[in-house]
């Protein structure tokens, strides 16, 4: 299928963060716009298959990009939901430190806190963590009322509608497949044809590297796949578990920990680990690309990134294969949770950027180029942050335009 309109804006990908800089182009009311999607619907890779959490912006580095949109996403977040009959809960989580060691790395986190602006962020002795979270156990708490939940996949539907009653297209079982400049317009191959455009903006997710290539630039880092896998509590041990519990995160990583979830569709989801994936859609273990374990494996900051970290690489391993350890994890918030209170539930892949020393890209990354902007890292908090970091998208793309 071949069109020979020219729209201003082409994004690839359909995920949140595509989809949020797409109503934000259309804010002015002159631009015409285009989502290409690969798959046969919108939010189906990382934005579909996570915990749902509004975040508040506890963890970022004060200043960054992290730290910023997430604030700023959050409040316009609770704010669409509103103005769309979303359902979403404003119902605040806790952060246990499990033993003294974690103290410090708390008392950063409450800095932070109080660093990005959130209101009502309340430290925690052992025995007001009780009045939260009256099973769970830790030697101290951050209480942080401004995190909520909601079901983004409805949110990012949400946007869709309004994207297309604003009179822009969204283009489904459209993988991009390669491009070429034709005067002053770009020419985009698509699986459902041509598409043309005047400016390209890449949203993606765990193909943004690869894209970037296509189009002639270096986006100077690699997307590792990591899954991150859930459990879900039995619906009679649902009572353990208020809202949200999350562990102290491990400052040298940026996943945040196993931690528990309640769900505004319902139930207390567990998880998620951080795993390896051996495929970018790697969902499963038995998901394997041997074209994406090649490009893995022939990446130098890989094997830098192995050399330092190849410890907690095989604890996640063992903790993905063995329910008993991912348990084990779990009882440290919450002692009385059993091997039997839990089940297997879903997993979802997160596109980690990888710089070429090894380093696990902390930050958003966008990279601008002639008549294109690539967003090249965009994890979470990026669900949360997808209506700021879209607006700044936007505005990136307008002034290059």
């Amino acid at each position: 299928m071949s069109n020979s309109k020219i729209y201003d804006f082409a994004i690839i990908g359909g995920g949140i963060v595509g989809t949020a800089t797409a109503l934000s182009l259309q804010k002015s009311g002159k631009y015409s716009v285009v989502v290409l999607e690969t798959e046969s619907k919108v939010a189906a890779h990382q934005t579909g298959n996570n915990s749902g959490v509004i975040h508040s912006g506890l963890y970022y580095k004060p200043g960054s990009l992290k730290a910023q949109n997430c604030i700023a996403g959050r409040e316009l977040m609770y704010r669409f939901c509103e103005e769309h009959n979303i359902e979403y809960q404003r119902c605040g989580k806790i952060v246990i430190a499990s033993v003294e060691e974690e103290i410090p790395a708390l008392d950063e986190l409450e800095r932070r806190g109080i660093a990005n602006g959130l209101n009502g962020v309340k430290r925690l002795s052992r025995e007001e963590i009780k009045e939260y979270e009256p099973y769970a156990v830790g030697v101290a708490g951050l209480f942080v009322p401004e995190t909520g939940i909601v079901n983004y996949t409805e949110v990012t539907e949400a946007f869709a509608k309004n994207i297309a009653a604003n009179g822009g297209e969204i283009r489904t079982n459209s993988r991009f497949i390669s491009l070429i400049k034709d005067g002053n317009n770009l020419v985009l191959q698509t699986t459902q044809g041509e598409v043309q455009a005047k400016f390209l903006i890449n949203c993606g997710g765990l193909h943004s590297d690869t894209i970037a290539r296509i189009c002639g630039v270096n986006p100077n880092l690699q997307i590792i796949p990591f899954r991150g896998e859930y459990y879900k509590l039995k619906k009679e041990k649902e009572n353990l578990v208020n809202n949200l519990i999350y562990p102290v995160p491990d400052p040298k990583f940026p996943f945040l920990g196993v931690h528990f979830t309640r769900m505004i569709s319902g139930g207390v989801e567990a998880g998620p680990n951080a795993v390896l994936a051996f495929k970018r859609e790697g969902y499963t273990h038995k998901d394997l690309s041997f074209g994406d374990i090649y490009q893995m494996i022939s990446y130098p900051g890989f094997w830098r990134m192995a050399s330092r970290h190849y410890k907690m690489g095989i604890n996640e391993f063992h903790r993905s294969l063995s329910k008993e350890l991912f348990v084990k994890s779990l009882q440290k918030l919450v002692p009385s949770i059993g091997f039997e209170d839990v089940y297997r539930e879903g997993a979802g892949v997160r596109a980690q950027a990888l710089d070429p020393n090894g380093n696990l890209a902390d930050d958003f990354r966008i990279v601008e180029a002639e008549k294109m902007v690539h967003i090249l890292n965009a994890p979470s908090p990026a669900a949360t942050a997808s209506l700021s970091i879209g607006n700044i998208i936007a505005q990136k793309a307008i002034k290059a335009f």
